[in-house]
């Protein structure tokens, strides 16, 4: 196990508007803020077209083949993630959410690409003094988080 330490820094909400995509969004959003460690809440609706990440193909290959399932129709949407700097310094979200619509639900990373139908709300927790970052991992192709105690 790795871990650091940091403190509760700045808090945003943020509403995105009709056809705004996430994650694109929310990082552009950390950018302009200088935000890049942190925990980020999402609710609200997802349009048809929202793509997840639902899984690997086979749980233990490598490479990882992703396997990417799109929305069909509007769904509610819940979520939440880490927001940390990969090895450029670029904030980075990091979100598994939950799309539901009538009795069927999908969850996954919103990573693909989520767009909001009519409203998506995020609140955003800053966190400082850590030294934690998603740097590559080249066994698994991923950026893992690395922590520094």
């Amino acid at each position: 196990m790795q871990y650091s330490e940091g403190s509760i820094g700045r808090t945003f909400a943020l509403r995105l508007e009709d056809g705004e995509p996430m994650p694109q969004t929310l990082e552009d959003f950390l950018i302009e803020q200088d935000l890049t460690h942190g925990l980020a809440f999402m609710v609200g609706g997802a349009d048809t077209g929202s793509r997840l990440v639902v899984g690997p193909e086979d749980g233990r290959a490598l490479p990882v083949n992703p396997m990417v399932t799109a929305l069909v129709g509007a769904h509610e949407i819940l979520g939440v993630g880490t927001i940390f700097p990969d090895d450029t310094g670029r904030p980075v979200l990091h979100m598994h959410g939950a799309c539901g619509r009538n009795d069927n639900t999908i969850t996954g990373c919103v990573r693909a690409g989520i767009k909001t139908w009519h409203i998506l709300e995020i609140v955003v927790l800053e966190i400082t003094g850590l030294t934690a970052a998603r740097l590559p991992d080249p066994k698994t192709g991923f950026h893992l988080l690395q922590c520094e105690q």
